[in-house]
């Protein structure tokens, strides 16, 4: 029986991915990631409410300290819960039980600060700067100087801060997608390319290559397997980028719907060029063992080109976002498919930049699908000992 080329690679695409997304591993693994994105979400906000939230014992002599501090306390965004005790020993007892962070007592000029490991925060430099202002409306008020007229000085002193580009106050959040997205075309590639290396020596090991090329051409497999668990990253990636958007936008992690939905569109756009530059790779190194004990080392050379580029791109995300290096490798077909979407999460990836990288990435992939193609076509049914690469191209 013979199929047109279009069928035949339609019905191994099929063929894999019902194959894969039926199986318990892949439901099992989707629900863990699931829980642990939950999870670590939670752990998130929880941190981040520890982080911006202080909750001070304030004794009844340290009052005045109270009105001041929390004033202080929003101007760094940081949130000023204050609990009236009677005395220092109640104070203490609040501290080691959890329920209060900090301890203040004492009047203007025997103030105490206490903690019970540590002082959270910026806690003791606000508390300073609330007691000199106290102290020096004190001294004023003892000369007879016009506070107002003090104040307006020191006001006038203070200097105009500016920047040469606008200031983005979504850049932290932006930041947090791009690192998102970087992180998650890494494992889905990763995940991708090593499944279709798996499978392609299960196949021939078990023979089961040599009936399946009976039907269909060596070109028409490696493209259907391709795109069958291509597809089965693809599912998985949208359902975990899903959930971890939702997640977080509940939570308020993130609160950009337009970019959040741009984050994606071109982490999907660089996922599928990704899979080909990467999987068809992958299919044509495994084809050249017939044991998967030999896999690894045959697409070692393959994983760490990407776990390069993740860590790469990765650091100098969050060291230099800017920098030329990052501009530069961004645009390079190793590093694009990961790389250029965190840039492009973060804003800083200017059109032609993204553009140049398409267009590299195409001419890699076409020029690597080629090469896979006829290293496949010619190893995938030589069994035994492992076929040097040299051989395969040979043909």
């Amino acid at each position: 029986m013979t199929f047109s080329p279009t069928r035949a690679v339609w019905l191994v695409a099929r063929r894999e991915l019902v194959t894969r997304v039926r199986t318990r591993a892949f439901v099992a693994g989707i629900l863990l990631v699931l829980a642990a994105i939950a999870g670590y979400a939670l752990f998130l906000k929880f941190l981040a409410d520890r982080e911006t939230t202080t909750t001070v014992a304030l004794t009844p002599d340290a009052a005045a300290v109270a009105g001041p501090l929390r004033a202080a306390g929003a101007t760094i965004g940081r949130t000023i819960v204050i609990d009236e005790v009677p005395d220092e020993a109640t104070g203490e007892r609040r501290l080691r039980d959890g329920d209060a962070d900090v301890l203040i007592s004492g009047g203007l000029g025997g103030t105490r600060l206490v903690g019970n490991e540590e002082v959270p925060g910026n806690l003791s430099a606000l508390l300073a700067g609330v007691l000199r202002a106290q102290a020096l409306d004190a001294q004023l008020a003892e000369a007879g100087v016009d506070r107002g007229d003090v104040a307006a000085a020191v006001e006038a002193a203070q200097p105009r801060v500016s920047t040469l580009e606008p200031d983005d106050p979504n850049r932290d959040q932006r930041l947090v997608l791009g690192i998102g997205i970087v992180v998650l075309l890494y494992g889905s590639l990763l995940f991708v390319g090593q499944m279709v290396a798996q499978g392609v020596v299960e196949e021939k090991s078990s023979r089961v290559v040599e009936l399946l090329l009976s039907t269909v051409r060596p070109w028409q497999l490696l493209l259907g397997k391709v795109l069958g668990l291509g597809a089965v990253g693809l599912l998985q990636l949208l359902i975990i980028a899903g959930a971890g958007l939702a997640v977080t936008t509940a939570l308020e992690v993130i609160t950009l719907p337009g970019v959040i939905a741009g984050t994606l569109a071109t982490g999907i756009l660089w996922y599928l060029l990704g899979l080909l530059l990467y999987a068809t790779v992958y299919a044509a190194a495994a084809s050249l063992v017939s044991r998967q004990e030999d896999l690894t080392a045959v697409i070692m050379p393959l994983t760490m080109v990407i776990i390069i580029a993740f860590l790469f791109g990765l650091n100098m995300l969050l060291a230099d976002r800017s920098s030329t290096a990052v501009a530069v490798l961004s645009v390079l077909p190793p590093f694009a498919p990961i790389l250029m979407p965190g840039r492009m999460a973060l804003g800083i990836a200017p059109a032609w930049q993204v553009a140049l990288a398409i267009v590299l990435t195409l001419l890699a992939v076409a020029a690597l699908t080629w090469l896979a193609g006829r290293i496949y076509a010619t190893a995938v049914l030589r069994t035994g000992a492992r076929v040097k690469l040299r051989d395969a191209l040979r043909g």
